[in-house]
C-alpha cells in the first residue's frame, strides 16, 4: 500500500493515476495519514506534499522518524518548493519531486525502486 498525502486533491489523483496498478489510500492531511498508521496500517512507501493545511509535511517527517515501525518508510516529497539541495534523508526521504516538472514517469520510478518487491 502506498500513501499519498496533499491537501491538492487532483494532485493527488494525478500521483495515484500514476501508480494505478498499485493499491493507494489518499490523505488530504498528515493527522489522517498518522491516524491510520497510529491504527495499525503502515505503508510499504509514502508521497508527501510539504505544504499541507494543518500540520505541514516536515512535522509529519519529525512523527515518522520517532517510532522504530515508521522510521525507515521511503517517502517521496512532492512540492512546489525549492528543496532540490536539501537533505532530508535523515527523515527518510529517498527523493524530491518538483510538482511544476514531474511526470508520470518520474513518479513509477520511485515506487519500481522503493516499493515493488519490498
Amino acid at each position: 500500500m502506498i500513501f499519498i498525502i496533499d491537501d491538492d486533491e487532483i494532485m493527488s489523483e494525478c500521483i495515484a493515476s500514476a501508480i494505478s496498478k498499485h493499491e493507494v489510500k489518499l490523505f488530504g492531511n498528515a493527522i489522517e495519514a498518522m491516524n491510520a498508521i497510529s491504527e495499525g496500517d503502515i505503508p510499504e512507501m509514502i508521497f508527501l506534499d510539504i505544504l499541507l493545511t494543518g500540520p505541514d509535511g516536515f512535522t509529519f517527517l519529525n512523527e515518522l522518524v520517532s517510532y522504530d515501525d515508521t522510521s525507515k518508510i521511503p517517502i517521496v516529497v512532492v512540492t512546489s518548493l525549492d528543496l532540490a539541495r536539501t537533505d532530508l534523508s535523515d527523515y527518510g526521504v529517498v527523493g524530491i519531486l518538483e510538482k511544476e516538472t514531474m511526470t508520470p514517469k518520474d513518479i513509477r520510478e520511485y515506487v519500481e525502486k522503493y516499493a515493488e518487491g519490498h
